[in-house]
């Protein structure tokens, strides 16, 4: 090994390339590697998402139908067999904190109660809605149906 045979790392030593758009005399100047005319050849240009070079993008071609509402309300469905299985263990007061704490719902989610299932145990519910079944059926059993 001497001198002149030293030579960084294959890798390690990166070159640039000629720079292109600096006059005629480097030998990428005038269109510096666009082309001739056209939208990519000019500054400022940037692809539009979905575009398929002038044919008709996916997400025109694709029929769409139905009707999406923005405002819609996403609620978390709780069964009366659930509410039955936590009074068996004890609890009498169910609200969100409690079906929160039982991993049943999450945190910023809107709870339903829904009448399937058997309810025998006398227990106050507080949640945001509650089906006509379910609401008859805790009140039968002697319970409570409170609404937020």
């Amino acid at each position: 090994m001497n001198l002149s045979s030293l030579k960084p790392a294959d890798g390690a030593v990166n070159r640039e390339g000629k720079r292109v758009g600096r006059g005629q005399g480097s030998g990428k100047g005038g269109t510096a590697k666009r082309g001739h005319k056209g939208a990519k050849s000019r500054s400022g240009y940037s692809r539009k998402i979905g575009f398929e070079g002038g044919q008709m993008p996916l997400q025109r071609r694709v029929p769409k139908f139905g009707f999406k509402n923005i405002n819609r309300k996403e609620y978390q469905a709780v069964n009366l067999s659930k509410i039955q299985e936590l009074a068996d263990a004890g609890v009498t007061e169910i609200n969100l904190d409690t079906l929160q704490a039982h991993n049943v719902v999450k945190k910023q989610d809107l709870v339903k109660i829904l009448g399937n299932g058997e309810l025998k145990a006398k227990v106050n519910v507080v949640a945001h809605k509650f089906s006509a079944s379910a609401a008859a059926a805790i009140e039968k059993a002697g319970g409570e149906a409170k609404t937020i």
